[in-house]
């Protein structure tokens, strides 16, 4: 399907776009794509003057620097793992707060807070006692949807949001007001903007591309680069009231094969250039102070060791004339190196490694690199001349400690009403109408509407990950002080109308509605997490198509709002509805949903729809290939889909079948529902290796050392209780038919979470293992936790991954992801056994010789 408003737009975009490529304005900030079959990478004039000043500058200091201080500029530590003290000692470059690092470890650290702990890090970089230059540290942090880690900040939609809204003049401003409300708390650079261009929608990330097409990230990028940083030669470039951006993730990120993120993006260098690489020419000529390298390999090689893309691209033919960072001990998976160990990423052209929580003995290592000659004085002097030449165009050096810079400790920034009213109108922008059945939309605010589904009045589950911590879980109401949920929006402007809006979120009501707003999708998560093996919604649970024909059922209109980073296929509950809205991760502004689905007062139109589809919406769960411009393209809604009032927006019956086979689980869950999940058994083993795989229950190992039977939780027999009579060692366990690699999810701050109750506290030993065959395995005490658990009760309890690595496990091949074991007496429920963010866990056991 196409649509002739959503076509014209995009037809403008990419007119415009081609002409700022050839160059026909002459300004010397153009990107011009000399482009030949030997040499496809564009070459971009970098729009910063020569400036022999600061150069001389950056000479005279680095003459006086030792060695040592120098390495030190290199590094990057996460406040979780570093402090002031030991900044003055080893005197890093820079500081990051990562997705769960915060101030005390909180993830509701007050504004007060943050900036306190800037001034922290800023006067131990400035402190001369202990010796060491006064070189002010960066504090870098991902402000990728606003400040977005910050309780009250102004929450803008997630980009695949902004992409639907085709307005790169409001993407400038979203870029300005992150800025302010980011340098309001104490840090100066943000982690954005992404400009992936998602081509497998099952990647965890996709809501952070603004589009699948190229053109679409081209028109959107230098916008974002100029708001955060302010435009190359006016006076607010680089001032206290930006920061410096960082465009990432260099380079091919959203093209890795099945979506798998961190995966191998294999693909020609032309085609490389052509699509993932689009939004750097118009980045590096908006001036982006720093890019990020990323995770992903590039036919086989990691991004963080690829000197031909790093250096001679990036750096030399495209003119980025900042410096390079790396993402979260990425430079880890560089082949032969270790997250404390790799000179081979600075000699490929990493600048700064972001050396999280492995910042000391990476330190050590790049030290020893230099002084053995493996790190040449030329390729170090480049790397600290041009991290000292961003700190110094950004005024480091004279700004004073944080709170006292232009808008620092202004914390009435920080969702400032002018702020939100942006926000709001990028919510309106955003939301993409598929269908509306019969002309029910716009609604009447003058009537009853129920607004139900779990996404109707949940902050947290319409802002989507990088919200508050790094998966966006575990938020409440309070978190959000300046914000509407989409409920809140909607009953705000029913009662001024003289209607009302009623919230239940299970939909059921004593009084008849007039209408039903059904707010459903997604919950939060971020990388890793946010993978997922089909596009289907949920597979296995129908609770929200239930909910909306049930309401149908009743004779009441459905109005669906779909929350999603992504596209899916929803055909069912498109078919189930009168209308149906794609909204995305709108972020703190719900009224924003409110302002376009319900009429004025006078029952004139309010809004209309104006969001058109940056990513294409797929005719059945396994239709992965569905970008434009792809051979063979057949969507259900097209890239420039989008209704508006004007239009017909009647839909004939969608085919109902999804094109799964039953075989695709869910990614990283290894038990649910009462069963192993997708290429899993749960097996109950004696000491001896021998044992039963569980295919019904009640089953029982050896008449009676481990007996399972059903237990409810959430649903009808959805867990399973395991009951060790105590007579002698007894496993229950997750055997995968073929080995799992879990090092990727290992690098960030996963855990295997199990859902579990206590029954009966075990009276001996009892151990949570992972296997991976002999002289690999690991296995953590989880007998005193257990012991600590309330009786009867459903708790989620963690161990990260990098706890077992660390206790002896070969994460890259577990046959075993999971398993407990006793010789004692216990009684357990389980539910539930998955990969999960760090702050899902209730309870962490301790990691060995923690």
């Amino acid at each position: 399907m196409t649509h002739h408003h959503a076509t014209g737009r995009t037809g403008v975009l990419m007119a415009a776009l081609l002409l700022a490529l050839v160059g026909c304005k002459g300004d010397d900030t153009t990107a011009v794509p000399a482009r030949t079959d030997a040499n496809p990478w564009p070459q971009v004039a970098w729009p910063l003057p020569p400036d022999p000043a600061l150069e001389k500058r950056i000479t005279d200091l680095m003459g006086t620097m030792t060695v040592e201080e120098k390495v030190g500029q290199l590094v990057q530590g996460d406040i979780a793992s570093i402090t002031p003290d030991d900044l003055r000692r080893y005197r890093l470059g820079s500081i990051l707060a990562g997705g769960n690092s915060d101030p005390g470890g909180r993830y509701d650290a007050s504004p007060a807070e943050w900036l306190a702990l800037a001034d922290a890090f800023y006067a131990a970089s400035m402190d001369t006692t202990q010796g060491g230059k006064a070189i002010p540290v960066l504090f870098g942090i991902d402000a990728v949807h606003g400040q977005s880690n910050i309780i009250g900040a102004t929450l803008f939609p997630h980009n695949i949001g902004l992409g639907a809204t085709r307005n790169p003049a409001l993407l400038r401003r979203i870029g300005e007001i992150t800025a302010l409300e980011t340098r309001a708390t104490g840090m100066e650079w943000t982690f954005a903007p992404t400009v992936a261009v998602p081509q497998d929608d099952r990647w965890g990330r996709t809501y952070e591309g603004y589009a699948e097409s190229p053109e679409v990230v081209a028109s959107y990028a230098g916008a974002m680069v100029e708001g955060l940083q302010g435009k190359v030669g006016s006076p607010s470039f680089l001032d206290g009231r930006h920061v410096i951006a960082s465009v990432k993730h260099f380079l091919g990120d959203g093209g890795t094969t099945d979506g798998k993120d961190q995966g191998d993006t294999r693909i020609s260098e032309a085609e490389l250039v052509r699509l993932h690489a689009a939004g750097y020419p118009p980045a590096i000529a908006a001036g982006a102070q720093t890019a990020m390298a990323s995770f992903n390999s590039v036919n086989g090689e990691k991004m963080h060791g690829h000197k031909a893309y790093l250096t001679d691209a990036l750096k030399g033919r495209m003119n980025f004339g900042g410096f390079v960072v790396g993402d979260w001990n990425g430079h880890g998976q560089v082949k032969g190196c270790t997250t404390t160990d790799c000179p081979a990423t600075i000699n490929a052209g990493l600048d700064m490694a972001m050396a999280s929580d492995s910042w000391k003995g990476f330190y050590d290592t790049t030290l020893a690199a230099v002084k053995a000659g493996t790190i040449t004085q030329a390729r170090l002097d480049d790397a600290v001349r041009r991290i000292l030449r961003v700190k110094m165009r950004l005024g480091l050096f004279e700004a004073g400690k944080p709170s006292s810079r232009a808008v620092g400790g202004q914390f009435a920034l920080i969702g400032a009403p002018a702020h939100r009213a942006v926000a709001r109108q990028a919510v309106r922008e955003s939301l993409v109408l598929l269908k509306n059945q019969g002309g029910v939309l716009p609604l009447s605010p003058k009537q009853r509407i129920l607004v139900a589904g779990d996404g109707a009045n949940d902050v947290g589950k319409q802002a989507g990950g990088w919200t508050l911590n790094w998966q966006g879980t575990g938020t409440t109401r309070k978190d959000f002080p300046n914000a509407d949920t989409i409920y809140e929006g909607i009953a705000q402007q029913a009662k001024a109308a003289g209607g009302e809006a009623v919230l239940a979120v299970d939909g059921r009501y004593t009084t008849k509605p007039d209408v039903a707003v059904v707010v459903f999708g997604e919950n939060p998560y971020a990388e890793f997490q946010g993978d997922l093996p089909t596009l289907a919604y949920k597979p296995g649970d129908d609770t929200d198509l239930a909910l909306i024909k049930r309401l149908k059922a009743d004779g009441i209109p459905v109005i669906a709002v779909f929350l999603s980073g992504r596209p899916l296929w929803v055909n069912r509950e498109i078919n189930a509805a009168d209308a149906f809205v794609a909204a995305w991760l709108p972020g703190s502004e719900g009224a924003g949903v409110a302002d376009v689905l319900l009429r004025n007062p006078d029952g004139s139109v309010q809004h209309d729809f104006k969001g058109t589809l940056s990513f294409s919406w797929p005719r059945t769960a396994t239709q992965y290939a569905n970008n434009v411009g792809q051979k063979d393209y057949d969507p259900l809604f097209g890239f420039g889909f989008g209704l508006t009032y004007a239009d017909n927006g009647n839909l004939a019956a969608l085919p109902e079948a999804s094109g799964l086979t039953g075989n695709e689980g869910a990614t990283g869950v290894f038990f649910t529902r009462g069963d192993a999940g997708a290429g899993m058994a749960l097996r109950l083993e004696g000491s001896t290796g021998q044992g039963v795989t569980v295919t019904r229950v009640p089953e029982s190992l050896d008449g009676d050392l481990l007996h399972v039977t059903g237990v409810d939780h959430l649903a009808q027999e959805d867990g399973r209780r395991l009951a060790w009579s105590g007579k002698g060692e007894a496993i229950v366990a997750l055997q995968s038919h073929t080995p799992l690699d879990l090092q990727r999810e290992s690098n960030g701050d996963l855990m295997l979470l199990t859902t579990l109750r206590v029954d009966a506290a075990p009276q001996g030993e009892a151990w949570l293992r992972v296997g991976c065959g002999t002289g690999c395995s690991a296995r953590i005490a989880i007998g005193p936790t257990l012991a600590t658990l309330p009786v009867g009760q459903w708790t989620r309890v963690g161990v990260p991954l990098k706890c077992l690595a660390a206790a002896g496990a070969d994460i890259g091949k577990l046959d075993r992801p999971w398993s407990l074991a006793t010789a004692g007496p216990m009684t357990l429920s389980v539910s539930r056994v998955a990969l999960g963010a760090l702050n899902e866990a209730q309870t962490t056991l301790a990691c060995p010789g923690a």
